[in-house]
């Protein structure tokens, strides 16, 4: 059998990585085809002198043009280029036969969709692409024959603990909810006047994850649970009341489905991204991932609460934006991004995130989600408010 031919978007992010540490233990099983990355020419020209993608892609024409020059010296033969229309190439090139979607936050919609269009393997592991234009997405998957395929480790236990044929309906297989865990991030018992003074660094640091910053800062806000949830909804074909967010401090159970018969079927594991990565590459068989077996006896206990809606507001708004429907899940997606890079950069308040993302809400009235356009516009409405809430709050 040929192997798989594999573009990786996102390959220097934490997704990225793991993917290509799975890659490497399959070498008969698996070819990297393109390789792309944001800014991070060292890092990209490192993975291309050891898989020699035929291309790479990088976000700008200068960094491009430097790893080009890269590769040329180290006679390697990947041709290097640049920018979306390039991302959406690697993504539906007929030679490609899966893309693992990697990228963080809207900019990984495009090339996304253009795989779906394409009727790809999707390895869905960007959950914003969902948040912002779910029924689009899930439209070109049908239409297409897309095969999609969830990575973030709660989606792709759902995915697992739910029967074959799930796609005819959840009721009508049995199901009555979907149990979404959630850590609760590095504050779930932290005093709640002393939120405000968070800084990144201790935002970043996840109890048992190993993250980006961005979704680091989102898991202790637990907007990154809000946007699973609208994930789930468009993923499963699951109305909100049928998905229950529970915390689940030691972070084993990824996620379980609970049946109208009184099962509950749950998917464990160790907290390693490489076990989801590697059981979407090989779907439906399954693969050695690196990734240590389970102790069950060193964990010794699993706590489960209900998550705190006041504790973590980012979450209630995620509820709400999915109620409301349309463009709202798109404008709140948008205001977080710009959140939360204000409050990395040090110009927002960890408690202020909320706010920001309310703020905009409040002021940015919600349209349908009928094109891809009307989803764009919004984004883009959505971040000039942002930042002119944010300028307004720095100039008092």
């Amino acid at each position: 059998m040929s192997p798989l031919q594999l573009t990786v978007l996102g390959s220097t992010g934490s997704i990225g990585l793991s993917t290509l540490d799975v890659v490497r233990r399959h070498p008969q099983r698996y070819r990297v085809f393109a390789l792309c990355a944001h800014r991070q020419v060292d890092a990209l020209f490192a993975q291309c002198r050891e898989f020699r993608p035929r291309f790479a892609v990088l976000g700008e024409a200068t960094a491009a043009a430097d790893l080009q020059a890269l590769c040329r010296e180290a006679d390697l033969p990947t041709e290097v280029r640049h920018g979306v229309e390039a991302l959406v190439d690697m993504a539906s090139l007929p030679e490609v036969d899966a893309v693992m979607a990697a990228i963080v936050g809207a900019a990984g919609l495009a090339p996304t969709l253009a795989a779906a269009r394409a009727g790809k393997r999707v390895l869905l592991a960007n959950k914003e692409v969902l948040v912002m234009a779910g029924e689009l997405f899930m439209h070109a998957v049908q239409v297409h024959g897309a095969t999609l395929l969830p990575v973030d480790s709660e989606h792709n236990a759902i995915f697992q603990a739910l029967p074959a044929d799930f796609s005819r309906g959840l009721a009508a297989c049995g199901v009555d909810r979907i149990l979404l865990t959630a850590s609760g991030g590095p504050f779930r018992e932290k005093p709640l006047s002393e939120l405000s003074t968070v800084t990144p660094e201790q935002a970043c640091a996840h109890p048992n994850w190993v993250m980006g910053r961005k979704i680091s800062v989102d898991s202790a806000t637990m907007m990154n649970k809000g946007l699973e949830v609208i994930e789930a909804r468009w993923l499963f074909d699951a109305p909100p009341e049928m998905i229950q967010v529970v915390v689940h401090p030691q972070s084993v159970v990824h996620s379980a489905v609970q049946y109208v018969d009184g099962s509950v079927l749950a998917q464990l594991g160790c907290p390693d991204m490489r076990t989801p990565i590697a059981y979407a590459l090989a779907w439906p068989e399954r693969i050695a991932a690196g990734v240590a077996p389970l102790d069950l006896f060193k964990i010794g206990r699993l706590d489960f609460f209900p998550p705190d809606f006041e504790r973590f507001r980012c979450l209630r708004l995620a509820y709400d934006v999915l109620a409301a429907g349309g463009t709202a899940p798109a404008i709140l997606n948008a205001a977080n991004e710009l959140a939360v890079a204000a409050f990395l950069a040090g110009e927002l308040a960890f408690t202020e995130i909320a706010a920001l993302n309310e703020a905009v809400l409040d002021g940015l009235p919600a349209g349908p989600e009928g094109s891809l356009d009307d989803v764009v516009a919004a984004d883009a409405q959505a971040r000039e408010l942002a930042l002119r809430l944010l300028r307004a709050r720095c100039t008092r």
